[in-house]
């Protein structure tokens, strides 16, 4: 009997079935569980349970260090100079000119400092860009209202006043809609506080200058060469804008265009001489209605 019992247990150890990786071929079947479906161990499912945590814990520490190395590297860089993979044509010709514009503008700001290349015209461009103020227009206008005798002479001074008035009031509300800065950033004088030009676009000088050449063209019997420095005057009104680094290139083309709309919308709602009569005993306090 001894005998017999070492054979076997030599039988058994030689055995390839009793290695550990075939151990699992010699235990007997699981239970079918209720369902149908074989019952694991319960060791077997803690321990895939703590696999999977683990593998979970691992994933989402991962996808934490990348989303915070992300908002890390998205924190380092302003948010103008991110670019997005995949841009429309739209928004690459709109950006394209906008750099252009930018580009250009600051070029020709040779007026902008007291050293600068441009700095002995400076002067005569200052006030060249004070020609087209809104308070030198709106003050003269009103002087010669008030010196005025004629009806004709008072028809057309009281719609130049309300040409002027509808001008600022226009330009100040897309200024603020818009709140674009110059190419060079000045904080506005106190002039410019007075007249609401505090921003960018649309150029209220250039806008005022077209609306203003244009009414006195139509409205006034001038010769051939004062006609012709109306046009220049209102041009170079623009062109002083930029040079002392005031607006942009697109500033001043938005400011003819406007002008040339303020000119056609006084055109079209022009005031007779019998409401503007009206309006001056209102505003003189001289109106008496009739009872």
């Amino acid at each position: 009997m001894p005998g017999n019992q070492a054979r076997s247990r030599i039988r058994d150890r030689n055995n390839v079935l009793n290695r550990p990786e075939f151990l699992s071929l010699n235990q007997p079947p699981c239970r079918q569980q209720a369902g149908g479906g074989p019952r694991r161990p319960v060791h077997k499912q803690h321990s895939q349970q703590e696999d999977a945590a683990a593998a979970r814990g691992s994933r989402d520490s991962s996808e934490g260090g990348g989303a915070e190395g992300g908002q890390k590297e998205a924190s380092k860089y302003p948010e103008q100079d991110c670019m997005q993979l995949n841009p429309s044509f739209r928004g690459i010709a709109i950006s394209s000119l906008l750099a252009i514009d930018i580009s250009l503008s600051k070029r020709l700001g040779v007026c902008v400092g007291a050293h600068g290349p441009g700095a002995p015209i400076r002067p005569l461009v200052t006030l060249l860009a004070l020609t087209g103020h809104a308070l030198p227009w709106v003050c003269g206008t009103l002087l010669c209202l008030w010196k005025s005798n004629t009806l004709a002479g008072q028809e057309v001074l009281l719609n130049l006043l309300l040409a002027l008035i509808l001008d600022v009031m226009t330009v100040a509300g897309m200024q603020k809609l818009v709140k674009r800065k110059g190419p060079w950033d000045f904080p506005p004088g106190f002039l410019d506080y007075i007249a609401m030009d505090t921003y960018s676009f649309p150029a209220a000088h250039a806008s005022r200058a077209v609306m203003v050449s244009k009414f006195l063209l139509n409205h006034l019997v001038l010769a051939v060469p004062l006609r012709i420095l109306l046009y220049l005057w209102a041009f170079l009104v623009g062109v002083s804008r930029v040079l002392l680094g005031k607006h942009h290139l697109s500033d001043v083309g938005c400011g003819f265009a406007l002008g040339f709309l303020h000119f056609s919308l006084v055109e079209s709602v022009w005031l007779d001489s019998d409401t503007c009569q009206t309006l001056i005993s209102i505003g003189t306090l001289r109106w008496t209605p009739l009872l």
